[in-house]
C-alpha cells in the first residue's frame, strides 16, 4: 500500500514520507496522540455517495462533515457516509487508513486545514501516516476547498 501511496504521490508532482507507527492511527484521536499534534491538524479522508457516485471529503480532525455543506458544495440531491464495503470499492483502502489521493475520487478539502502548516494524512493503512502542507494537497489533488464542518465545531 505505501508503494501504491509513494506512486501516486509522484505522479501528482508531491513528495511524501510515509511513517509506520507502531500504535494504531485509525482514528482522529489515535493519529493526534501517534505523531504528537492536535486534532485539528489530522487530515481525515471520509469517503461519501453523492447522488450515487463516491467522492472523498478531506477534512480537519477536530470536527464533525456537514453533508448538507456537502451536497450543496456538489450540487447533488443527497449526499451520505459510504458503507465499508463502499469505500473499499471506491478506493482499494479500508476505513481509517484512506488516504486523500491515489483513488482517482473526486476531493473535497476542508478550508480549516489551511490554518496550518502541516497536516497528517492516512497513507494506505490503519498505522501508516505522512506530513503534506494543505495548500500542496490541494493543489495536487485539484481539490474544491469549503468549509465542511458542522456549525459549531
Amino acid at each position: 500500500m505505501r508503494d501504491r501511496l509513494a506512486e501516486s504521490a509522484r505522479s501528482l508532482g508531491i513528495e511524501v514520507r510515509v511513517q509506520r507507527l507502531e500504535q494504531s492511527t485509525r482514528t482522529v484521536s489515535d493519529a493526534a496522540l501517534a505523531v504528537g499534534c492536535q486534532e485539528s491538524e489530522i487530515a481525515k479522508s471520509i469517503v461519501f455517495v453523492a447522488d450515487g457516485d463516491p467522492v472523498v471529503c478531506v477534512a480537519s480532525g477536530r470536527h464533525r462533515i456537514d453533508a448538507e455543506k456537502l451536497a450543496d458544495a456538489l450540487d447533488v440531491a443527497e449526499v451520505r457516509q459510504a458503507a465499508a464495503d463502499e469505500v473499499r470499492a471506491a478506493t482499494g483502502f479500508a476505513i481509517g487508513g484512506v488516504p486523500p489521493f491515489g483513488h482517482d475520487l473526486p476531493v473535497i478539502l476542508d478550508q480549516d486545514l489551511l490554518e496550518h502548516e502541516c497536516v497528517w494524512a492516512a497513507a494506505g493503512d490503519p498505522h501508516s501516516l505522512f506530513a503534506v502542507d494543505p495548500r500542496e494537497l490541494a493543489r495536487c489533488t485539484r481539490a474544491r476547498v469549503i468549509a465542511v464542518g458542522e456549525d459549531g465545531g
